[in-house]
């Protein structure tokens, strides 16, 4: 069964870790922006 899995060198793993932090920065961003939009909608 392992046989089967994709062995990832060292800068592919990191590459993969850095796209995954990328991604999860732009989520959290997106929530902030859209939490303080609605914040400031229902103040309006």
């Amino acid at each position: 069964m392992d046989e089967d899995r994709v062995r990832l060198t060292e800068p592919e793993q990191r590459a993969r870790r850095n796209r995954s932090i990328a991604i999860a920065v732009v989520l959290v961003a997106l929530v902030v922006i859209f939490y303080f939009v609605s914040i400031a909608k229902m103040a309006s």
